[in-house]
């Protein structure tokens, strides 16, 4: 069978590195992620052999092999791929038992766009398989950001000013309203919503049956809580919120139980890409008490689930800066996550923010704030400032590095207090 991905048309993804480090490291890996953000493509480029679970051919004949021989589905020229492993849940354990056996490293590339209900029923796979998670494509890696800055040079203190083309407005709307999906990178506006819609319409009516064959979910339950999220989208909401807010827009009510499952449900489907709480304190309670900030895997399944197109968001300009705020934080996410760094969100007990937290592997921490546009890149220095002398002031650790990235505008500089000030279209890893 031909493989998936031809490696003369394979578009290179930030997630490569760790793959391929971690192939090196341990016996298999596996790629989690939402649907159709490139997960097969990038698995079958690393692949020497693949077998397809969810293949529809000869009436899943695949799957059902699955089931009846999953250690002759394992045996291949290494690394292997299994795509879509969930569809057969005992795959899992088989491969954590296949490895056991045959202990060489870089064997089984396992691909995921859900987990079932229990992740390996006999063995969790720790210190065997190793779970990647991997995004929609940032705008570097879908070529709309020029790369002309990297994180890891700021992270390094190599920087220099430059004058960039400006991008407009109308084009950071369609770039947040068309996602990161690799299917959808080059649409046209007038067409760019198209795929996140039926994106999260499938979501709604297949993929939740799907996901629990013996869990009855409602249809309309499942709507009114991603509509609640997208309202919420780039924010600290509570689970309380989300049911009020509910019942303030909809007629119709939900339990705190139906909305935990739900929501369980979602997460298991990797719709969600939260930002979780930061303290330079590792044993701070603040790591701990506060609150997740809510953010879609990309901000396109928001403006799906409001219905908002580039043309809406130019004249809710306040809904654009959450929207544009989750874009930027899913792009952080993905050139954290290719230097070991975790992405985190500050707030404290006193009402001090930081939009976005990198935390690297050595426990330096970089701190980010997030405007739409250039106009405002000073404001939130000042902001940064005021909140980082606060944490020092308090026994914290100074970060790394201070760093505005905004959308409108044609310039990245450092200001005379030290923040880079650097636009979205222009960052890469």
């Amino acid at each position: 069978m031909d493989k998936v991905a031809n490696k003369s048309k394979y578009k290179k993804r930030i997630v490569d590195s760790l793959v391929k480090r971690y192939l090196k490291i341990f016996g298999a890996i596996c790629i989690e992620g939402p649907k159709w953000c490139g997960k097969t493509w990038t698995s079958s480029y690393h692949a020497n052999s693949e077998f397809l679970v969810g293949d529809p051919r000869g009436n899943f004949s695949n799957r059902l092999f699955a089931e009846m021989e999953p250690y002759t589905v394992l045996e291949g020229k290494t690394p292997r791929l299994i795509d879509e492993w969930q569809e057969v849940p005992s795959l899992w354990d088989a491969t954590r038992s296949y490895l056991d056996k045959s202990p060489e490293k870089g064997q089984i590339i396992l691909t995921g766009s859900s987990t079932p209900p229990k992740k390996g029923i006999l063995h969790s796979g720790t210190g065997r398989i190793k779970s990647i998670r991997m995004n929609t494509m940032s705008l570097y890696e879908s070529g709309d950001s020029s790369g002309d800055i990297s994180l890891k040079d700021l992270c390094e203190q190599k920087f220099q000013s430059k004058i960039l083309n400006e991008v407009s407005l109308e084009k950071l709307a369609y770039l947040i309203a068309r996602g990161g999906w690799p299917g959808n990178i080059d649409v046209e506006e007038s067409e760019c919503c198209e795929l996140s819609n039926g994106y999260m319409e499938n979501v709604i009516k297949t993929d939740l049956r799907k996901l629990d064959k013996d869990v009855d979910y409602n249809e309309q339950k499942a709507k009114l809580i991603l509509k609640s999220l997208a309202r919420n989208e780039s924010t600290t909401v509570s689970n309380q919120s989300i049911l009020n807010d509910i019942i303030e827009n909809d007629a119709e009510s939900i339990s705190k139980n139906t909305l935990v499952k739900y929501l369980n449900a979602f997460n298991r489907m990797f719709l969600f890409n939260n930002q979780e709480p930061f303290s330079s304190n590792i044993r701070s309670s603040l790591r701990v008490k506060q609150m997740e900030k809510r953010h879609f895997s990309d901000p396109a399944m928001a403006c799906a689930m409001l219905k908002l197109t580039p043309k809406k968001m130019m004249n809710d300009l306040n809904t654009m800066g959450f929207m544009f705020e989750g874009l930027v934080e899913r792009d952080l996410f993905i050139y954290a996550q290719s230097m070991g760094g975790e992405l985190f969100h500050y707030q404290d007990y006193k009402g001090n923010e930081i939009d976005a937290v990198i935390e690297l592997e050595d426990g330096n921490w970089c701190a980010f704030e997030i405007k739409l546009g250039l106009s405002k890149a000073e404001e939130g220095a000042k902001n940064l400032i005021k909140v980082c002398d606060d944490i020092v002031r308090n026994g914290g650790k100074a970060p790394l590095i201070k760093c505005v990235i905004y959308g409108v505008g044609n310039m990245a500089y450092q200001n005379s207090e030290g923040i880079y000030i650097v636009p979205i279209t222009a960052l890469k890893d």
